[in-house]
């Protein structure tokens, strides 16, 4: 090849990769965007682990929209309360006291504790069977086909004799449970202390109703309501606990209604210590949880 040729192709090259540096350099410096130091140190502090339990896509969204004073500092589920407090001074403010949110489920049926149920042989998920009339009398309890399970990224709840059951001690407080459930029957409920007292039900039908699609459910008989009339109320048939008034450190009328509850629905779920392993022992609990109370029938108009 002549020499002369390679040697314009070649300044052709060089020539081009010059004018393209400066092109690039050019618009690095037109189109730059400051970014505030302050984004990148509360990511360093933030889990990383992009659950959308904030309500934000993941930390680095979190951490931006901390800084532009969109979203508290206290909103990362993972990170807990020791996370809330860096982010607090990143900011320089303070950050109140919030409770951490975790899982309840609304339900303490078993199987064997349902009635009228129906073999199902459609899409096993409980999107797909909670559109389908007939696949359990109960329209407000646990389908168990999994949905919360495949919707947890931390392993931390799984389906144990068809009812959904959280494990505390995996369990970050994400909220994706509640969010994939298609009963609403998962909420997210303050955890003043590592062990919290909820209803074991969601079924707003008469007691006589109840009895008649399950052996455990709740028939409103307020018994609860009368032994501890500060933290109980009766609504639509259904015993309801209000967390505003919560104290776990004076819950002798709330134990005493946990004794009195004839269906056994008032159940304590978290991460037991040592004294509550103690105060509870020889005694058969129940599996599960109830808090927030909305069911199928609150987001859709079938009935089965």
């Amino acid at each position: 090849m002549n020499p002369v040729m390679i040697a314009m192709a070649g300044g052709t090259m060089l020539a081009l990769a010059l004018v393209m540096a400066w092109i690039l350099g050019w618009a690095n410096r037109k189109f730059h965007v400051e970014t505030d130091a302050r984004v990148a140190a509360i990511e360093a502090v933030l889990p990383g682990a992009n659950c959308g339990g904030c309500g934000y896509v993941g930390c680095s969204e979190y951490a931006e929209a901390v800084v532009r004073g969109e979203a508290a500092p206290d909103l990362c589920t993972v990170g807990g309360e020791a996370t809330a407090r860096e982010v607090a001074a990143i900011m320089g403010v303070e950050v109140e006291q919030r409770w951490a949110y975790r899982p309840a489920v609304h339900c303490g049926a078993t199987y064997d504790d349902r009635l009228q149920r129906s073999e199902y042989h459609g899409e096993q998920t409980c999107a797909a069977a909670n559109l389908v009339a007939g696949v359990q009398g109960c329209t407000y309890g646990c389908l168990g086909f999994g949905d919360c399970v495949r919707a947890c990224d931390f392993d931390a709840i799984h389906i144990i004799d068809g009812l959904a059951v959280v494990d505390y001690e995996k369990c970050v407080g994400c909220g994706a449970c509640a969010r994939a459930c298609p009963r609403n029957i998962i909420s997210m409920i303050p955890f003043k202390s590592e062990r919290m007292l909820i209803v074991a039900c969601s079924n707003k039908d008469s007691g006589k109703d109840v009895r008649a699609v399950c052996k455990v459910g709740c028939i409103g008989c307020g018994v609860c309501h009368r032994t501890a009339a500060d933290l109980f109320s009766v609504k639509d048939h259904l015993s309801q606990i209000d967390y505003d008034q919560y104290d776990p450190e004076k819950m002798d009328a709330a134990k005493l209604a946990v004794r009195k509850c004839p269906m056994r629905r008032l159940v304590f779920v978290g991460k037991p210590s040592e004294k509550d392993i103690a105060e509870t022992a020889g005694e058969e609990a129940p599996a599960v949880a109830t808090a927030d109370f909305k069911t199928t029938v609150d987001r859709t108009g079938w009935r089965g």
